[in-house]
């Protein structure tokens, strides 16, 4: 544990931190600005539209691949504009776009092959905060750094991320990496949170056959939502996930292979991630409608009466971009009930929000909580400054709260982070917390790192409605390697109930 602040020297933060911020920003990861938010979802074309952009970067039409909803890219409605059939579009997903199209309610759009994925680039019409959610069907190349840290951002700050896998050894270019490969790489190395943010992992499995079975929940929106009741899927050549709820308690398998429940064997699955959303499936012939371009081997796997994978595609696309319920595995409660829709009266109850009174009903390290002039505060002169020091360091700043029964609940605070590290490798983390009375941890909203080191400060918000009934502990718990400095701070914290 380190000793008082005043006895220890910060690291400057000079040319070398400065010219990280600009190799961030060079690979397409945005730095901010002095008190500005963090790239948001752009206002939406027409009020309840969801915008679904499906990726076509990584290689989704290599081999007998065709994961595209049409040849029209980026604009499917180029090809035809009110479409009524799925062969009215050209790809093997075109019944997944054509079926939202004629719902009504959602914008549809592709990441062109040869494009890159960002988030927060006002030069790219398709970045990812023009949109609710991102479909990666089946990719095939591995995303670089700077676009495995653009989509780990975009669910963090509240977007819906579909991912499809196929079955191991499919690598459909060739290039020694496949959809598993892919999808492993993006949840254990993408500069956000490398600790399994998401609670699940692809098999390296071949199944040739089965037809996984839904569980039994009646109030999940994925299973029985707008578009229809799931009851089960197909599986042709695919693979299952390993679910691990002990490092993201939202985590929940819906569809399981047979003879397979619990943590093992699970088909799709769901999960949270900061204020985003994540769905996987395991096989990407359920999607397949059996049409497309021509040369390419297709399945026609949407309309197999063995499964309901139109269903179960349409409302996770659905829940991803926003219906339904956000807690898809609500923590066990001591009494009371969870989330809002009760008697409830609005507030905020953090004491000491902006550590204005010095450690006054905050847990600290000493010395964390300062007016040194080393970083500016948000607002005041107080402000909770971890780490900084360029040497292993382990600091942490907290405080229990009691969230009333009924209440809707919502954790928000700012944050600066500056580094003198470089690169999109992580060397040192900020988690930010939500622990039990015993000290367990609940869950993990967000995890940040010298990666998403930026100028200014950056407000952050979660949902924390799902502890209501519950007196609980916001922790945040700064790392720092034994080399360069990262320096977190935080200021201004609240959590508002109403």
């Amino acid at each position: 544990m380190p000793g008082p602040r005043t006895s220890r020297s910060r690291i400057a933060l000079g040319a070398t931190a400065a010219l990280g911020v600009i190799a961030l920003a060079a690979a397409g990861v945005a730095t901010g600005s002095a008190q500005a938010a963090p790239p948001a979802a752009a206002a939406p074309a027409a009020a309840g539209t969801h915008r679904v952009l499906f990726d076509n970067t990584k290689a989704e039409t290599a081999g007998n691949a065709d994961w595209i909803i049409s040849t029209s890219q980026p604009d499917p409605l180029g090809q035809d504009a009110t479409p009524s059939a799925e062969t009215d579009w050209t790809g093997a997903l075109s019944s997944w776009g054509v079926a939202l199209q004629k719902a009504g309610g959602y914008s549809l759009s592709t990441l062109p092959s040869g494009r890159t994925i960002t988030y927060g680039s006002s030069s790219n019409a398709q970045d990812l905060s023009n949109f609710d959610t991102f479909v990666l069907t089946e990719p095939n190349v591995k995303l670089s750094a700077a676009e495995k840290t653009a989509v780990m951002t975009f669910v963090q700050n509240g977007g819906g991320l579909f991912l499809i896998s196929d079955h191991n050894n499919s690598d459909r270019n060739n290039d020694g990496c496949d959809s598993p490969c892919v999808i492993n790489d993006l949840l254990t190395s993408n500069g956000v949170d490398n600790t399994d943010p998401f609670g699940f992992s692809v098999d390296l499995l071949d199944i040739s056959t089965d037809n996984p079975r839904a569980i039994s929940s009646s109030s999940d929106p994925v299973l029985h939502g707008p578009f229809g009741t799931v009851t089960g899927s197909i599986l042709r050549d695919g693979t299952t996930f390993t679910l691990k709820p002990a490092d993201n308690p939202n985590v929940k398998g819906l569809l399981y292979r047979t003879g397979s429940s619990g943590n093992s064997g699970a088909f799709f699955a769901t999960s949270t991630f900061g204020s985003g959303r994540v769905a996987i499936w395991g096989d990407s012939s359920p999607a397949d409608d059996g049409t497309g371009q021509s040369g390419n081997t297709l399945y026609d796997g949407w309309n197999d009466p063995a499964g309901t994978d139109a269903a179960l595609a349409l409302n996770a696309t659905a829940w991803l971009a926003g219906s339904g319920s956000t807690t898809t595995t609500p923590p066990t409660t001591t009494g009371g009930t969870t989330g809002g829709g009760g008697s409830c009266t609005a507030a905020q109850l953090i004491a000491n929000p902006g550590f204005e009174s010095g450690s006054s009903s905050w847990t600290a390290t000493s010395g964390v909580i300062n007016n040194s002039s080393g970083e500016a505060a948000h607002a005041g002169s107080y402000k909770a400054w971890l780490d900084g020091y360029g040497t292993a360091t382990t600091d942490t700043v907290a405080q229990s709260i009691t969230i009333p029964a009924g209440c809707a609940a919502r954790l928000s605070f700012w944050l600066h982070i500056d580094t003198a590290e470089t690169g999109s490798t992580v060397y040192d983390t900020l988690k930010v917390q939500v622990l039990n009375s015993a000290g367990t941890v609940l869950s993990t909203p967000a995890t940040y790192s010298n990666v998403n080191a930026a100028a200014g400060f950056a407000q952050r918000s979660f949902d924390l409605s799902a502890y209501a009934g519950q007196t609980v502990t916001v922790k945040f718990t700064g790392t720092e390697g034994s080399k360069l400095q990262t320096s977190f701070v935080i200021d201004d914290v609240a959590l508002a109930v109403s």
